[in-house]
C-alpha cells in the first residue's frame, strides 16, 4: 500500500461501511447541463438544499453551439438544456459560468486553468472525462446523475475503493509524439477494458517531462483504457502551474498549501496491485482505425490482419473496419481525410493550438477539408489572439470557432456527415459519435494539423520544421 491514491482516498473516508461501500467526501462537484436535470430534479422533490454549495460549480458545454453564441440557440433540444442549467444554478444557490462569459468553456479545461481543482482534492463530475482533472494530482473520477444528486445533498458520495495501478513510461519521447500518442498507444497496448476496476497513477521520465496541458490529455484518457481515473503525482510542474491563478490559494495559505502538496506521492515502498512499464522509443504518432479506442496504430503501420486478431474478437473487428471502410492489412497513410476536428476536453488547451500552429504556419487549409478549430475556453481563445495564433490560422485558411465540446460529441450542430472521415483530436472513435454514420480517427494536433494542409493522413514529422 502506501500509494498516493490511498492517501488522497483514506484522507477523504467518513465511514466505511462494513462489507459495503466507502462514504467517501468530496471537495469539487462540476456541473454540465447534460447529467444534471434529474439531480436537481430530485433534490426539489425532497426538498433539499445543497449541503455546501461553494463547492459546486456549473457550466453549459456539451450543447453549446460553437458560432453566433450572443444569439438563442437555435436546437430547441440543446436550448432547453443550457437555460435548465442557467435556472437550476440560479435556485440553487450555485456558481453559474454561462455562454459569452469570459469563466467558460468545457468544464475539464475551466476547472483547471481557473484553479478550482488542486492537488489532493477529490474531485466528480457527471461526466466520464471526469478523470482529466487527476492531472493536479487529484482523485477525480465520473459519475452518474443519482450519485450528482447524493454530492450536491450531502457532499458525500458511496464509491468501492478500486484497485491501484501504476503506469511507469521511461525515456523521452520522440520528436512529433505528443502526450496523446502516448495515450492512444497505452490503449491500444492495455485494450479499452484492460485498466477495469484501477484507478492509474503515470509515473516514469516521460511523465515528469510532460507539461500540465500535457498531463491533462494523458489523464483524459484513462477512462478510454476502463479505469476509474488515472492521475498524476503533483511536482513543480503543477506548482508553476497553479500559483497565480483565480482560485488557487495565495499568501501564507499558498505556502503551506505547497508543503502539503510535496508529501503527496507514492511512498518508495509502494505496493500497486498492478504495475505495468512501457518504452517511449516504442511509441510515435499514432492513429485509431476502428470504432473503440483501442483500435490504434503507429501512423506508419498497417492495420492488423485477420490472422492477428484472436478468434473472439474477429467478428467484432470485421465489422469495425467494414463501418469504418478499411481493410485488414491496410496501410491509411495517404488515406483522403474529409474533417478535422482540433478540441475538446482532450485537446483544446492553448499548447495544442500551438502544435497546431507549428505545421500549419505557412501552408494552407487542403481544399477538400473542413475544419473546426475550438478552443476550450474563453480564456485559450484570449490566449491565441494574444500569441497571434488566429493571424497564423487566418492566413493559413483556417478560422477559430466559439469554445464548447463541438464535434467531440453530436449534441451541438458540429456534426460530421455519414460516410465522411474526421482526423479528430476528441477522445471517442465509437460508431456515429460525431454524427451518424460519422468515422473518426482520432489523433493528435500534429497528426490533424498535418491532415488539415495536406488532406489526407500525414506523418507529421515529414513537416515539422524543428
Amino acid at each position: 500500500m502506501n500509494t498516493l491514491f490511498d492517501k488522497i482516498w483514506d484522507k477523504h473516508v467518513v465511514q466505511q461501511i462494513e462489507d459495503g461501500p466507502t462514504q467517501l467526501y468530496i471537495d469539487r462537484l462540476y456541473c454540465h447541463e447534460v447529467t444534471s436535470p434529474q439531480a436537481f430534479a430530485g433534490m426539489r422533490e425532497r426538498g433539499l438544499k445543497c449541503f455546501r454549495p461553494d463547492h459546486i460549480y456549473c457550466m453549459p458545454d456539451h450543447n453549446t453551439p460553437t458560432h453566433d453564441q450572443d444569439k438563442p440557440i437555435e436546437d430547441p433540444v440543446s436550448k432547453k438544456q443550457v437555460d435548465t442549467l442557467a435556472n437550476n444554478a440560479a435556485d440553487f444557490g450555485l456558481t453559474h459560468y454561462g455562454m459569452m462569459s469570459k469563466d467558460n468553456g468545457i468544464i475539464h479545461v475551466v476547472g483547471p486553468e481557473k484553479g478550482l481543482s488542486l492537488p489532493g482534492m477529490t474531485i466528480v463530475c457527471g461526466d466520464s472525462h471526469t478523470s482529466t482533472h487527476g492531472a493536479m494530482g487529484a482523485v477525480a473520477f465520473g459519475i452518474g446523475t443519482s450519485e450528482v444528486e447524493m454530492v450536491m445533498a450531502s457532499q458525500c458520495i458511496l464509491q468501492q475503493k478500486p484497485k491501484s495501478m501504476r503506469i511507469n513510461i521511461n525515456g523521452q519521447l520522440q520528436k512529433g509524439v505528443t502526450p496523446k500518442d502516448v495515450a492512444l498507444y497505452l490503449m491500444s497496448k492495455l485494450t479499452t477494458s484492460g485498466a477495469t476496476g484501477y484507478f492509474v497513477e503515470y509515473s516514469g521520465q516521460v511523465v515528469k517531462d510532460m507539461t500540465m496541458e500535457g498531463r491533462l490529455t494523458l489523464c483524459n484518457l484513462s477512462i478510454e483504457m476502463g479505469a476509474r481515473g488515472g492521475f498524476v503525482a503533483p511536482d513543480e510542474t503543477t506548482f508553476e502551474y497553479i500559483k497565480g491563478r483565480e482560485f488557487a490559494p495565495k499568501g501564507e495559505a499558498w505556502d503551506k498549501a505547497v508543503e502539503y502538496w510535496k508529501t503527496l506521492k507514492s511512498g518508495d515502498d509502494a505496493v500497486f496491485d498492478k504495475e505495468l512499464n512501457f518504452e517511449a522509443a516504442d511509441i510515435e504518432p499514432r492513429i485509431t482505425y476502428g470504432t473503440n479506442p483501442g483500435m490504434g496504430i503507429g501512423i506508419t503501420e498497417k492495420i492488423p490482419t485477420l490472422d492477428e486478431i484472436d478468434e473472439a474478437g474477429k467478428a467484432s473487428f470485421q465489422k469495425s473496419l467494414d463501418y469504418m471502410g478499411f481493410a485488414p492489412g491496410e496501410k491509411l497513410l495517404g488515406h483522403a481525410i474529409d474533417y478535422v476536428f482540433l478540441g475538446a476536453c482532450t485537446n483544446g488547451r492553448i499548447e495544442d493550438f500551438r502544435a497546431f500552429a507549428s505545421i500549419v504556419k505557412g501552408r494552407k487549409k487542403a481544399d477538400n477539408v473542413v475544419a473546426w478549430l475550438v478552443p476550450g475556453s474563453w480564456a485559450v481563445d484570449k490566449q491565441i489572439r494574444e500569441e497571434g495564433l488566429d493571424k497564423v490560422f487566418a492566413e493559413a485558411g483556417f478560422e477559430i470557432r466559439q469554445p464548447g465540446c463541438s464535434a467531440c460529441l453530436a449534441m451541438n450542430d458540429d456534426k460530421v456527415p455519414a460516410g465522411k472521415y474526421a482526423v479528430s483530436t476528441s477522445n471517442r472513435n465509437f460508431e456515429g459519435r460525431q454524427g451518424p454514420g460519422s468515422r473518426t480517427i482520432l489523433a493528435s494536433p500534429l497528426v490533424a494539423a498535418a491532415a488539415a494542409v495536406t488532406g489526407k493522413i500525414t506523418d507529421p514529422r515529414e513537416l515539422l520544421k524543428y
